[in-house]
């Protein structure tokens, strides 16, 4: 028996879709059949979500769009459906029904616009064409009666890169966003969305020829323990290769690599440094606090760092990152970091790979999974990082380097704390930058966002067999 468990219906929408256009694609028979998919997920003749059957059909060739790639004239991974967003109330400022209808009309009073009227009963309306959303009204309330609609993709929007357009649907602002992925997660209808390349994955492994042509590396996030419950983190690597990879390696090594030249870098600045895992805040960096960037660790990230050694002995494989993080589908656009992963998926399309070739993990073997030190497995949780180059710092014999880490989790504790560093007021030599809350365990590719899932990648990282990140770190010759 087949079991799922996502989050929300909308991620079971978007499974959905992703394994339809899978199976379609291992059988050669995608393009016959595109046309069959949306009748497929939408048997019926009746309306389960919206107006018709006609818009639920229409909006899920939309979503196959996006699922094999989206549109290729778009640079950004995240994307939008305009005829599935239109069932939010526009954001701003509105009169409640705990308005009395006070004689002190302060809100009157505040406004610099204009935009307060009263009707007969002495109630409050706000004029939109005049209201400029400052808040000032809602500010000297005495009810509270004046709140401030925000949209839920807005609300998640810590940057403030998704507005509404003339037409009332989100748009992103490209020079703000940084692909977190927090407005897909939030979206209730589902009408913001990561692109998908399982169709550029699939093409890989089939003209591997089984692994014969080149081998076809799996790249694994530490963030996957916890998410898939009902197999073991052994029997997920056994259905990775069952699905036609041929060898699968932790993304945790890769983190041990970090850990361990980042610590040596930390210890040898006379400033500070922050982490360059977490690509969603170096862009976050990139964007807001440009005149920081040289402050950013000059290590690649966990995924391309061990990727990079993988292709160094092995130039001519291909690599694929499977993780929680959409932000990593713009991450191996970089000039840097492209030479080294071909391809990421999330947990999300790795679990609809998986159905699209009736793979079931739980029967599989549970193969050792033996990689990585535990400092680099709890990479995947807040706070891990910190602590992983705090053991770089002892293995380096560095135990006299006044180690001042800050920890951030969330863009807005992020924000914070680069603030702080702009200012020359930051108490820390090292900032930990996290832009999903929680760390990679709260990625808007996960399968499931609870607190079970830091607990998950706690006690994986307790099963390693190794006690350094030294140890992890030899077997790639980086030391």
């Amino acid at each position: 028996m087949k079991v799922h468990k996502f989050d929300t219906r909308v991620q079971h929408l978007k499974y959905q879709v992703l394994r339809e256009i899978a199976r379609e694609a291992w059988n050669d028979t995608l393009l016959e059949n595109l046309h069959d998919i949306p009748k497929r997920i939408l048997p019926k003749d009746h309306p389960t979500m919206r107006c018709c059957i006609y818009k639920e059909r229409a909006i899920l060739t939309e979503r196959m769009q996006i699922a094999m790639g989206g549109d290729k004239n778009d640079p950004n991974v995240i994307e939008v459906i305009d005829i599935a967003c239109d069932e939010c109330p526009m954001s701003g400022y509105e009169i409640t029904d705990l308005c009395r209808g006070c004689l002190a009309h302060r809100c009157e009073g505040a406004c610099k616009k204009g935009a307060i009227t009263f009707d007969e009963h002495m109630k409050a309306h706000i004029d939109k064409s005049k209201c400029v959303n400052c808040g000032a009204c809602a500010k000297v309330c005495p009810y509270t009666a004046i709140t401030n609609r925000k949209r839920p993709c807005e609300t998640a929007c810590k940057v403030n890169a998704i507005h509404a357009g003339e037409d009332g649907a989100a748009k992103i602002n490209h020079e703000k966003c940084i692909s977190c992925g927090a407005c897909v997660y939030q979206c209730p209808f589902g009408a913001v969305s990561d692109k998908s390349y399982i169709l550029d994955v699939i093409d890989m492994i089939k003209k591997s020829e089984n692994n014969t042509r080149y081998n076809v590396y799996a790249v694994v996030a530490p963030s996957i323990a916890g998410q898939f419950y009902y197999a073991k983190p052994g029997q997920i690597l056994t259905a990775l290769k069952k699905l036609g990879f041929d060898t699968v390696i932790e993304a945790a090594l890769g983190a041990d690599i970090v850990a361990y030249a980042e610590s040596r870098e930390v210890s040898e600045t006379d400033s500070f440094v922050t982490s360059s895992c977490c690509p969603a805040f170096v862009n976050y960096i990139d964007k807001q606090f440009p005149q920081l960037k040289d402050h950013v660790s000059h290590n690649l990230s966990p995924m391309a760092s061990i990727s990079k050694c993988i292709k160094e002995l092995e130039p001519d494989c291909k690599i694929v990152f499977i993780g929680p993080c959409t932000a990593k589908k713009m991450e191996i656009q970089k000039e840097e970091v492209r030479p080294y992963v071909d391809s990421v998926i999330t947990f999300e399309e790795l679990q609809a790979l998986f159905d699209s070739r009736d793979i079931e993990a739980q029967s599989l073997e549970d193969a050792p999974l033996s990689d990585a030190s535990p400092f680099g497995r709890i990479f995947a949780r807040s706070g891990g990082l910190t602590e992983a180059v705090a053991q770089g710092l002892k293995e380096h014999g560095a135990d006299h380097f006044d180690y001042k880490p800050v920890t951030c989790d969330g863009i807005d504790a992020c924000r914070i704390a680069l603030l702080k560093a702009s200012k020359g007021v930051l108490n820390g030599n090292f900032i930990e930058g996290m832009a999903c809350e929680g760390g990679c365990v709260g990625g808007a590719g996960c399968l499931t966002h609870a607190e079970k899932n830091t607990r998950a990648v706690n006690q994986h990282a307790a099963t390693s067999d190794k006690k350094t990140i030294t140890e992890s770190v030899r077997r790639m010759d980086q030391v």
